[in-house]
């Protein structure tokens, strides 16, 4: 007998102890969400605060954070030397640049001369037209050079030059700025573990974060005008760049960086003469990047004072002048477009290694052909002024229009259209939205915890639990749950949409290029343009702020279905067939469980731009964080904006994390991990 207990005893230390994700992996998860429902509403019920977090229980960080940044930017310093004196410097040496680049392009110059005032018209609108056509034309022949000179003549045409200018300048100074300090830090984490670890998480947080929260600290550091609009949209356009520097660098062929190494390159020119140009196509990308997130923050920036179109655009939706609004938003995705295509062009540009042409004047046609046209149209502009400034009476407009069509489809539109919203509104959306509203804070944290458990173990969990209980302790869990009810009824019909048109696409090559050159088209127009028919249909309400979403936010969905589909090992596809599928066996069976990671990406990135829009649409009416970003700027309530924006990207980085790990996780099960 006591042989036998020391051999039970002596078993059972053997026997591994489980972790605590081990455990939960051998219950359903549908089991112990109930087990958590109940228990969640159980503890409500006797104690309030499980349903909404006692208001004396808050930690007052909103009103600490608008202390700290009134004290930084009033008091804070050295001695005699302020925080505002370090800010003002910045500005000042921001502003030179951007003070020369509206002196060329639409400002001109004035200065004093023996006595007088000398005054130097700015570039003509004619010399920039064919300019921009001769780069185009050097970078990708004469279609490009076609289509971007006639997108140029169109702002000339309908009034906006000086306007388009004014944006223009923007973008010219806050490119090169983003361009720079992405190339700096991404090349700093290829270099530091140590920096990786912080920059990288540092990207997510500022990636998550909407447009708007960016303007918030901005203002109280930098005040208002083109310089603080400018500030924050470098900040808003580097960590694309940073992170195509990243990924540039970390995927040249290690036979590459082996052939620089055993030339005897140093780790400097080892960087420059070898990684980075070897990039050159992933870095281009990064620059195109900067470029659409420069032009995404035109309108946001003119909340702060940032003249141009963005500023033209935001008093028409104001008010309500839908036409002027249309022409204004087109002139943006023009400009848009036109550098899209110029930096794709360029990146995409096969490099010359033939021999040089021996003719000067050949090997610059280019340059000598931009040479003349300056001089010929400087000489055009001074001899008939409307090809220096184009007159108002020669330009055209379809604004008054289209505002008297808008006017008139309301007018017989609306009595169908309004009780289909009403019904939506007051049947669907209503109850989901008390639905949401109704489910205790521990019942979230819980099945969040034991989500994040399951999928990306203890880490992971920790993360979403901490990211949630930042919500509730800063006192934003009523507007985060009401930004979470429009982004989920967003994203499930932005899922029902996109998954079935990116299947579409897939099996035909004439519907991919038509529905794939749309997606080109909707991911440059700014995300105020989506608001002008929301407004015009369904004014305003839930409903408008959910379609305004949905046309922003539908892309991804389609454009990772897509992706997925046809990535699928044409191995896979014969064995379906060779075993008898039918075309909707071989779908919903095999095509879609290979291509369900994918898929959830795609659903990944629907979310981020979800949520990135919802600041937008407070413009439009709402009760959710994007509403206490938008008034906490006139009353320059710091701490609001901000912890309103880290909670939208709390919310962002707990879908990331939880849809990423499953994506690791099903792609680990088929074995393509």
């Amino acid at each position: 007998m006591p042989a036998e207990i020391g051999h039970s005893l002596t078993e059972g230390q053997l026997s591994p102890r489980r972790s605590l994700p081990e455990i939960l992996a051998g219950i359903p998860i549908l089991y112990q969400f109930v087990v958590i429902i109940v228990f969640g509403f159980a503890v409500s019920a006797v104690w309030g605060g499980a349903m909404r977090w006692p208001d004396e229980w808050v930690i007052p960080m909103k009103l600490w954070l608008t202390q700290f940044f009134a004290w930084l930017g009033k008091e804070a310093g050295i001695g005699d030397y302020k925080f505002r004196d370090f800010t003002r410097f910045i500005a000042f040496l921001i502003e030179q640049p951007l003070d020369w680049s509206e002196y060329f392009l639409y400002r001109g110059f004035r200065f004093d001369w023996a006595g007088e005032t000398v005054k130097i018209a700015p570039i003509p609108w004619v010399s920039l037209v064919f300019g921009v056509g001769i780069l185009a034309h050097w970078i990708g022949g004469w279609r490009l050079a076609l289509f971007s000179a006639t997108c140029l003549i169109y702002l000339a045409l309908f009034g906006l030059w000086r306007d388009s200018m004014r944006t223009l300048s923007i973008v010219i100074v806050s490119v090169p700025f983003a361009v720079v300090i992405g190339l700096g830090l991404g090349i700093w984490v290829t270099r530091s573990k140590r920096a990786a670890a912080v920059i990288t998480t540092m990207f997510d947080v500022m990636q998550a974060t909407p447009h708007m929260a960016y303007l918030v600290p901005v203002v109280i550091l930098f005040g208002f005008g083109q310089v603080p609009a400018m500030i924050a949209t470098v900040i808003f356009a580097m960590p694309p760049m940073a992170r195509c520097t990243i990924l540039a660098i970390q995927t040249v062929a290690p036979e590459i960086t082996e052939s620089g190494q055993m030339s005897g390159c140093t780790p400097r020119q080892l960087l420059w003469k070898v990684q980075v140009p070897a990039g050159k196509r992933i870095l281009m990308l990064g620059v195109n990047q900067a470029v659409m997130q420069t032009l995404a923050m035109a309108v946001i920036a003119s909340l702060v004072g940032a003249t141009g179109l963005g500023q033209k655009l935001l008093n028409s939706l104001q008010q309500l002048k839908l036409g002027a609004a249309v022409e204004q938003g087109l002139a943006i995705v023009l400009i848009a477009v036109v550098l899209d295509r110029l930096t794709q062009a360029y990146a995409n540009r096969p490099s010359d290694y033939s021999a040089r042409e021996p003719n000067w004047i050949k090997r610059h046609s280019h340059l000598v052909a931009f040479a003349a046209m300056v001089l010929v149209t400087l000489a055009l502009a001074a001899l008939y002024k409307p090809f220096a400034v184009l007159p108002k009476s020669m330009t055209v407009t379809f604004g008054t229009q289209l505002d008297e069509a808008v006017r008139w489809f309301s007018a017989n539109a609306y009595d169908y259209i309004q009780p289909v919203r009403d019904f939506i509104t007051v049947y669907m959306l209503i109850p989901l939205r008390d639905f949401f509203l109704a489910i205790p804070w521990l019942v979230v944290v819980l099945m969040l915890g034991v989500a994040g458990l399951r999928l990306g173990g203890p880490g992971t969990a920790a993360i979403c639990v901490g990211l949630v209980a930042q919500i509730i302790l800063f006192g934003y869990w009523e507007p985060a749950v009401l930004t979470v009810y429009l982004v989920f009824s967003a994203v499930v019909i932005c899922v029902l949409i996109g998954v079935p048109i990116g299947i579409w696409s897939s099996r035909s090559e004439r519907v991919a290029r038509v529905v794939m050159a749309t997606c080109d088209t909707l991911q440059t127009f700014p995300s105020f343009i989506y608001l002008i028919p929301v407004i015009m249909l369904l004014k305003v309400g839930d409903l408008s702020n959910i379609v305004a979403i949905l046309a922003y936010a539908t892309v991804p969905a389609i454009r990772y279905t897509y992706l997925g589909i046809k990535r699928i090992p044409p191995v896979t596809i014969e064995a379906a067939i060779a075993n008898g599928c039918t075309p909707r066996q071989r779908l919903f069976k095999v095509e879609l469980p290979v291509a369900i990671p994918e898929i959830m990406l795609g659903i990944n990135q629907t979310i981020m731009m979800a949520l990135a829009m919802v600041a937008i649409t407070a413009l439009i009416g709402s009760r959710d964080l994007g509403q206490e970003i938008y008034r906490a700027l006139p009353t320059a309530d710091t701490g609001r904006g901000i912890l309103a924006g880290l909670g939208i990207a709390a919310i962002g980085i707990i879908a990331d994390r939880l849809i990423q790990a499953w994506a690791a996780e099903r792609k680990k099960q088929l074995g393509i991990g």
